[in-house]
């Protein structure tokens, strides 16, 4: 969803590239990458390596879609990466001790969406930024998974429990769970009245409550939807291997957060797409891939998301700027 006033006699087609502008720029950047590296070493288009690309990158997708959410909302977590890793320990936990598989996957989600939704309540009614309650969280969920397991891995899970690595249809789920959440997730946030609250809410609170939204419930439903989406998230992360390391993934927020921004989703909020952030968590597996194929040090990765997040920033800066 765009914040730019379209003309009525604006194409159809200026239209959709002036709300999906950055997302165009972003899938055309993953096809280029495609196309030189590939070019430069064949090897790059393996099936081995884009089943790498996509599967093993999924989960980073789907965690964010729920911080796009919250960031349109006006809003932010960095507790993400730490919630992660709770819920792959708290699931690998629960197969290996014997307990049903539905259970396994489906109580951890239920903790996510528990912790996210209680993170909400804090930042709506008490006005605390989200950035202070979210560090104080991810303080509480990294000591508490480190005292809590120890640092001991997870193994021997049960071959019913890896859903990440089950493939219908020849295509790992993980990449179905991806595109049909990214589809869903943009029809909700487009279509229901929910959806467009999130967007008012992050755009003008204090306009959505003249118009009859309720900012501190729009607040809660979104952090809470986070959690469900962090929540499978984890549960995948949590079976691609045949090990869980109980440990918070390094710089896994930083990830999320960043694909959410390159995705074409506004930090100041109101803006943006979950399509985008989707294709952007795509583009960074890309990117990390091409410098391997490359033979170019890995930690550039890092370098060039900064550079990615900077020329973001000021582009929505200076498009809103332009708006006024």
């Amino acid at each position: 969803m765009s914040d730019v006033v379209l003309s009525p006699g604006r194409s159809n087609l200026q239209r959709f590239l002036s709300g999906y502008g950055q997302e165009i720029v972003v899938l055309l950047s993953i096809v280029a990458l495609f196309v030189v590296v590939g070019a430069i070493n064949p090897r790059f288009l393996s099936d081995t390596n884009i089943n790498s690309i996509f599967a093993g990158n999924a989960y980073i997708a789907i965690a964010a879609i729920g911080m796009s959410m919250v960031i349109i909302a006006g809003h932010i977590d960095v507790s993400v990466g730490a919630l992660i890793g709770v819920i792959a320990t708290i699931a690998g936990t629960l197969a290996v001790k014997g307990y049903p598989i539905w259970m396994a996957w489906s109580v951890p989600i239920l903790f996510a969406i528990a912790v996210n939704a209680g993170v909400g309540t804090l930042v709506a009614y008490t006005r605390i930024p989200s950035i202070v309650v979210t560090l104080g969280m991810l303080s509480i969920l990294k000591g508490g998974l480190i005292s809590a397991t120890q640092g001991e891995w997870i193994t021997n899970m049960p071959a019913e429990f890896m859903i990440a690595q089950m493939r219908p249809f020849g295509i790992p789920s993980a990449v179905w769970f991806m595109v049909a959440l990214t589809i869903i997730a943009a029809l909700f946030l487009r279509y229901t009245d929910f959806g467009r609250s999130i967007y008012a809410v992050g755009g003008n609170m204090e306009a959505a409550r003249a118009a009859g939204i309720n900012p501190e419930r729009t607040v809660i439903g979104v952090f809470a939807l986070h959690g469900l989406f962090a929540g499978i998230a984890g549960i995948l992360f949590a079976t691609q291997l045949q090990v869980i390391q109980s440990t918070v993934p390094p710089n896994l927020e930083l990830t999320v957060i960043t694909a959410s921004v390159i995705g074409g989703v506004s930090i100041l909020g109101g803006t943006g797409t979950v399509i985008g952030s989707t294709l952007a968590a795509i583009l960074f597996a890309c990117i990390g891939s091409a410098l391997i194929f490359l033979n170019v040090s890995a930690y550039w990765l890092r370098a060039v998301l900064g550079l990615m997040i900077l020329a973001t920033v000021l582009a929505d800066m200076a498009r809103r700027r332009r708006a006024k």
